[in-house]
């Protein structure tokens, strides 16, 4: 494993050139669970009675009725993205608790249980009866996070940067090993189920704006799609806003680890905004190494190895984290990150990621109802790795 003080060397400054500040904003979806069972419970409606009236226009419903998902508005400061998020979480969990449940930041449900009823919307009904419950589980809760790049040929080229970085980012957010109260030996089974979905995909190669307009008319018109809304690449143009958004991993537990992989992400899309500026090509990686990455980043999180996309070889996770955050370094200073995102990477290192912290809670007593305990209590603003 990579010793944290590694990670804190001399920073040689920055240079002077580079990106204007980038806007950053974070989507995270949650889950609804019984407090006496454990089990996930179709309570939206009524959690959604009991949000406060000024965090209304930041909490929407989710796919099925035992989730529920917040959104930050845009910034540019991690602290004002750390307090916005504080606030929403923390009122959504008194919220929860109004209504008689409470709030989980899992990947999935780790307890068995009837699977919820989906949402009463008919784009969710219409999505059931093209595709079927692809997802019969108690309801997959990720993490999205949006980098303004207003520009949309640009934002193409950023996604090809951004390809072979990924995988290493989705193995730092997982957080759901448990499903039906066993291990199922991977960090994310989110991640499994969610690749049900025909349209769950690395993103491919792209040549331009155009060419990724056409993929995305070819996959409404075999059908695999009904919309751009269900473009689940791992990353993407967002269909709604001027931003790239990336949504490869499960929601973080905590606020210490959603606040890094934001910066991480800010920051990824940075260097490549820099890259594309001088003139340096994205890496061409090829797509079947990009599926054996990230199979490989949500089976062992960044607790064992990962694939490095570039060779093919495999590598301890936490190495090439580590030269992952070597290469962002100078996009972090621009940003005034480094210092933050310095600290909270030590702390992921020493702590565990989400599947890791879930085990060791688990490894007490071997009770599901300790990992919940657990996860209730970080998903909660105020708590940070713990």
């Amino acid at each position: 494993m990579v010793m944290v003080d590694e990670m804190a060397a001399p920073v040689r400054p920055a240079p002077n050139a580079g990106p204007d500040p980038l806007t950053v904003g974070v989507e995270e979806e949650f889950l609804l669970v019984d407090p006496a069972t454990g089990a996930a419970a179709p309570a939206v409606e009524a959690v959604m009675a009991e949000v406060p009236d000024e965090l209304r226009g930041q909490v929407q419903h989710e796919f099925q009725t035992s989730q529920i998902e917040i959104g930050t508005p845009p910034g540019l400061e991690l602290s004002a993205l750390r307090h916005s998020l504080g606030l929403l979480r923390t009122g959504l969990a008194d919220a929860a608790e109004a209504a008689g449940v409470r709030l989980v930041a899992v990947g999935t449900g780790p307890v068995e249980g009837p699977v919820p009823p989906l949402v009463d919307n008919p784009r969710f009904h219409q999505m059931v009866e093209r595709f079927g419950l692809l997802v019969p589980s108690p309801g997959v809760n990720g993490m999205h996070v949006h980098v303004g790049v207003p520009e949309p040929e640009i934002a193409v080229q950023v996604l090809n940067h951004l390809r072979p970085a990924l995988p290493i980012l989705h193995a730092a957010t997982t957080n759901s090993p448990f499903y039906e109260g066993r291990d199922t030996g991977y960090a994310s089974w989110r991640s499994v189920l969610w690749e049900r979905w025909p349209s769950v995909a690395p993103t491919p190669w792209l040549e331009s704006h155009a060419h990724y307009e056409s993929l995305v008319d070819d996959l409404i018109g075999t059908g695999m799609m009904l919309d751009e809304g269900m473009l689940y690449w791992y990353a993407r143009l967002s269909s709604k806003y001027p931003t790239v958004e990336i949504r490869i991993g499960d929601v973080c537990p905590g606020l210490d680890d959603t606040i890094l992989v934001a910066a991480l992400v800010r920051a990824l899309v940075d260097t490549a905004l820099a890259d594309i500026a001088a003139g340096l090509p994205a890496p061409r990686v090829p797509h079947h190494m990009l599926v054996a990455a990230h199979w490989r980043a949500a089976h062992d999180g960044l607790e064992g190895l990962a694939v490095d996309p570039v060779d093919g070889g495999l590598r301890p996770a936490w190495h090439l984290m580590r030269r992952l955050f070597n290469r962002l370094r100078p996009a972090l200073e621009r940003h005034g990150d480094l210092p933050l995102v310095t600290a909270l990477l030590s702390r992921l290192q020493a702590h565990g990621t989400g599947a890791a912290r879930q085990r060791a809670a688990y490894a007490v007593r071997h009770e599901i109802s300790d990992v919940l305990d657990d996860l209730i209590r970080r998903t909660r603003g105020s708590a940070g790795h713990g």
